[in-house]
């Protein structure tokens, strides 16, 4: 039997196949709020037939937004907009769905990527940015203000209120987003981290807002809800965040509660040297996992089902991420499971679609 297409658990949320489809901003939301776009795009990717797909990194305030386009899931409003995507979603797919809750920090205040993805002039509709320390992304830049105490507890608690409207829509997964240069990436790395209180320093120190953020989370949803975190393994940066660091920070996340880590990399320089190739980034999964017993999902290049297959039956990894890829080919693991002879489950709508040679790959 494939492995892709056996059960997996992340906590108490059983998927039925370990492809996840990871979250993709999609510049698309007008004041955070989802639109016709969100129910076009998450509702195709709902009848992939993936095990998880994951909603777009989603702002827990409006200045966490990366761009005035980004989603938001801070008041009543953005939740009642996200409520009628995901109820479009749940008449049609018994997909699982999870979410990403991030805040952008320095990263934020840009224009969407097909119109430059630079930083924005307040002029322009920008605004002023929040990160660990007074360090701009790019030293063209206008600087970030380091947060106080003050906005340390407001962010936590935005993460907090977030996923508890995440949970009230009944959205059954919620990922920290740690990952890609954002907020709590910028917390974690030396590079963006210069503070001189508790909050800065040493490795413990500089763990400890990603670390309270995470709790407060965990302890806030019920535990029938998986958390886990998506982290960059490393910022490809000498002197930054590394794989050693990850290590210590995912004992961390599972010692705190955690369900899964999602691993990924880079983001937070632009002096980061990757040299891309398929599956880059899953060796550094598969070092993670030999150090956790959380489920880990690799992500990264990884293009072919027997590739997807491999990784798995090596031990490299628990789950499957997919994200460019997936766009290209929305039925990525509809084809997956005919060259893998799994079966995955699709809408009756579109059953009789199945090719007379691979028959057995719907349910």
């Amino acid at each position: 039997m494939s492995k892709l297409f056996s059960p997996v658990n992340l906590g108490q949320v059983e998927l039925d196949n370990r492809i996840v489809i990871a979250p993709m901003c999609q510049y698309s939301a007008v004041e955070g709020k989802a639109t016709a776009w969100h129910r076009i795009h998450l509702g195709n990717l709902a009848l992939s037939g993936a095990g998880l797909l994951i909603i777009e990194a989603t702002a827990v305030e409006p200045a966490g937004r990366i761009s005035p386009q980004d989603l938001g899931l801070w008041d009543d409003e953005t939740q009642a907009a996200l409520r009628e995507v995901i109820e479009d979603i749940r008449h049609y797919s018994p997909i699982k769905i999870g979410i990403q809750l991030g805040h952008a920090g320095r990263k934020a205040s840009v224009s969407a990527p097909w119109s430059g993805g630079k930083q924005l002039s307040i002029e322009e509709g920008g605004w002023q940015t929040l990160s660990a320390s007074n360090l701009p992304h790019d030293p063209a830049e206008r600087a970030p203000r380091e947060m106080t105490t003050q906005d340390l507890a407001r962010v936590k608690q935005g993460f907090v209120d977030s996923a508890l409207r995440a949970v009230a829509l009944g959205i059954e997964l919620i990922e920290i987003h740690a990952a890609h240069g954002y907020l709590l990436h910028q917390f974690l790395s030396p590079l963006s981290n210069q503070r001189s209180d508790e909050y800065g320093g040493s490795l413990d120190n500089r763990m400890r807002f990603p670390l309270e953020v995470f709790r407060a989370v965990r302890e806030a949803v019920p535990s029938a809800v998986a958390v886990g975190i998506r982290i960059s393994a490393t910022d490809w940066v000498e002197g930054g965040w590394d794989l050693a660091q990850s290590t210590v920070l995912t004992q961390k996340i599972e010692a705190a509660g955690g369900d899964y880590v999602h691993v990924s990399s880079g983001g937070l320089s632009p002096l980061q040297s990757i040299k891309v190739t398929a599956g880059y980034q899953v060796p550094f999964a598969k070092a993670l996992r030999e150090q956790t017993r959380m489920p880990v999902i690799a992500v990264g290049l990884i293009t072919e089902p027997q590739q997807a297959e491999s990784i798995l039956q090596q031990g490299e990894a628990d789950l499957i991420a997919l994200a460019r890829g997936v766009l290209y080919d929305p039925r990525w693991p509809w084809h997956a499971a005919a060259a893998l002879h799994g079966a995955v489950h699709i809408a009756p709508q579109y059953r009789r679609a199945e090719p007379h040679g691979v028959k057995g790959t719907v349910k």
